[in-house]
């Protein structure tokens, strides 16, 4: 069993019994009871975050809400197609995190095949369309009326998550093949993920990485960082903090030639200053970062957003451990189906922003000029 991921179980572990997956004031609501946790995280939203459109923005680049003042007279109206589709974009998103995809797990944080598979096909069943990290982190996405984002994550660039075979397709059994065979099976089911990388990039060494990842880039994929050699960040100093972000994007960008837009967390462990991994000069500047949390995330339209501190969902079974019964994808996948008010349901519109007029006082006020109610 390899060393790093016997220390990414126990960290986690802990992580859920001393609430250390989140920083500051948000480590509290991890101990709330899961009705509540289901609701909305403390927190505040950035001003800057991006408009929602299609697209999403390069590194370092600002997006801005809306190009014109935000107005203070009552919400326009939502068009009907809207309000039928009971639309309610400032509902929770599940973002899903994945670590190594083998047919026979071995370890807590691994899921086999099939069970990847399974939720995948649970997710195109229930509405669901995947987006990047990158779109959802700058609020720039388009998913069709009536349907949920969902964000699927995979850490540490394990040989499980992406090969390609003799042919140039994706080997079977890996991840991408996987979500590539749902899409065919489940028509509308965005084939797309974020592969956040460490620097043994899917056990490819020389040219077939550069192959690798140009592939992932020009199909749909999308790349983002997880640090050079995953470590705890919150104990390092400055300089080490920036080296390991900085020297995992340095490799993207040189085997690429394009920088990440999102970074996420070894253990979901912030370093002692979020600036510091946030953006440095020109060698790196983020979108969103991404923690290794236990809930969905807020809508990135919502005022309690924080997309320096975006929560996902370890994605399990209702089992025992790290009491995923109330707290992994499975029982939060659960929730949502029962209490689909609470869920991001789109309008179908990427230039509007539409929910209930009960929900308006979570609206961040940056996005109150597209705002749309019924």
């Amino acid at each position: 069993m390899p060393l790093l991921h016997k220390i990414a179980g126990v960290v986690i572990v802990c992580a859920v019994i001393l609430g250390l997956t989140l920083p500051g004031e948000r480590r509290a609501r991890e101990n709330a009871p899961a009705a509540e946790r289901a609701g909305n995280s403390s927190g505040t939203a950035d001003a800057a975050s991006a408009a929602k459109a299609s697209g999403t923005p390069g590194p370092g680049e600002s997006a801005s809400p809306s190009a014109s003042a935000s107005p203070t007279g009552p919400i326009p109206a939502a068009v009907p197609a809207a309000a039928a589709a009971k639309a309610n974009e400032l509902g929770q998103v599940p973002v899903l995190m994945y670590h190594r995809i083998v047919k026979k797990p071995e370890m807590a944080l691994d899921r086999s095949t099939k069970e990847l598979y399974d939720e995948l096909t649970r997710l195109a069943k229930g509405g669901y369309c995947p987006i990047t990290a990158g779109e959802f982190a700058s609020g720039r996405f388009n998913v069709p009326a009536g349907k949920h984002p969902v964000v699927l994550t995979f850490d540490d660039s394990t040989p499980g998550h992406f090969a390609l075979d003799a042919s140039g397709r994706p080997q079977p059994d890996t991840a991408v093949a996987i979500i590539q065979q749902v899409a065919q099976e489940n028509p509308g089911f965005r084939a797309t993920a974020t592969f956040f990388l460490n620097k043994e990039l899917f056990g490819l060494e020389g040219s077939p990485v550069t192959v690798a990842l140009k592939w992932l880039t020009q199909n749909g994929f999308e790349l983002g960082n997880h640090t050079m050699s995953h470590p705890n960040l919150a104990g390092l100093s400055e300089k080490k903090v920036r080296d390991e972000i900085g020297g995992m994007e340095d490799r993207i960008f040189h085997l690429t030639g394009a920088h990440t837009a999102t970074l996420a967390y070894p253990f979901g462990s912030v370093p002692r200053k979020e600036k510091w991994a946030q953006k440095d000069g020109a060698r790196y500047a983020f979108q969103g970062i991404f923690l290794a949390g236990w809930r969905p995330s807020p809508s990135p339209f919502a005022e309690e957003f924080d997309r320096w501190n975006i929560d996902r969902v370890r994605s399990e079974g209702k089992i025992k451990e790290n009491d995923c019964t109330k707290y992994c994808s499975t029982a939060w996948l659960e929730y949502l189906d029962k209490n689909p008010d609470e869920r991001y349901t789109s309008d179908g519109d990427p230039n509007t922003v539409t929910f209930p007029k009960t929900a308006e006082d979570r609206l961040d006020g940056a996005y109150r000029a597209r705002a749309r109610t019924y």
